[in-house]
């Protein structure tokens, strides 16, 4: 069997298996709905402008894949490890790569199946606009800026355990949606906030999800931004996965 096959295996029974914990999917497809609709609905200034209303609805799809892939891979991974089937799955003669593109499949889809309600609610009752194409340009944008997120969620599962992780994956969730300008536009930071969230990766992420909706100039340190996170994330990831092995088994 291919790599490929074998990851597509183990996503569809990692699929199945949280499914079988209906609030764990609810809680994923709710959150970032909910934000648009109290949060930015009400706003009349922002909710019946186009530019705005648009720019809003990225945000929040932005922060429901890194939620997502943040929470998913920290936790999951971090809870795997504490089962005696993980290390069994581990010795099993079965390339390293299939296990971790199951994770980017299955997770990857519930990003995708979050932020539809968001689309639905924004553009229900908000002024937000784009084109077919530019939406589809979007969604591949936040793909790629959501592979730093699924790598943090990475080394936090392998570095720590699962009660600690949760704690940490929320201190860095809220810490990079209101850094990063999810929740409030970074036009409204102050200069030096302003500067700062330019290296965050959720404002990176933002920002390259907005030029790829609604066109304009992608300033260089957005997409040196994402590059410079997914490669020492995914050097630190690596280190920490080697590490991991050497202690629980060799």
């Amino acid at each position: 069997m291919t790599v490929i096959r074998l990851a597509g295996i183990h996503a569809k029974y990692a699929l199945l298996e949280t499914m079988r914990v209906p609030i764990a999917v609810i809680g994923s497809l709710v959150f970032p709905a909910l934000a648009l609709l109290f949060f930015v609905v009400p706003q009349e200034v922002v909710a019946a402008d186009p530019f705005f209303a648009t720019q809003a609805v990225i945000s929040l799809s932005v922060f429901a894949v890194m939620s997502n892939s943040l929470f998913s891979f920290g936790l999951t991974i971090s809870e795997d490890r504490e089962k005696p089937w993980d290390p069994y799955l581990r010795t099993l003669p079965v390339p390293g790569m299939a296990r971790v593109l199951s994770h980017v499949f299955s997770i990857g889809l519930m990003g995708l199946v979050a932020i539809v309600p968001v689309i639905i609610i924004g553009g229900l009752f908000t002024a937000a606009e784009a084109s077919v194409g530019r939406i589809l340009f979007g969604l591949l944008a936040l793909a790629v800026s959501a592979l730093p997120f699924m790598l943090i969620g990475v080394c936090v599962g392998y570095s720590m355990p699962s009660k600690a992780a949760i704690a940490v994956v929320q201190i860095v969730m809220f810490g990079f949606a209101f850094a990063g300008g999810l929740f409030l536009p970074p036009m409204m930071f102050a200069p030096w906030l302003n500067t700062l969230s330019t290296f965050f990766p959720s404002r990176q992420a933002r920002e390259l999800v907005i030029w790829a909706v609604q066109g304009g100039e992608l300033a260089p340190w957005v997409w040196l931004g994402i590059l410079g996170w997914i490669a020492v994330t995914l050097v630190l990831a690596l280190v920490l996965f080697r590490r991991d092995e050497g202690r629980r088994f060799r």
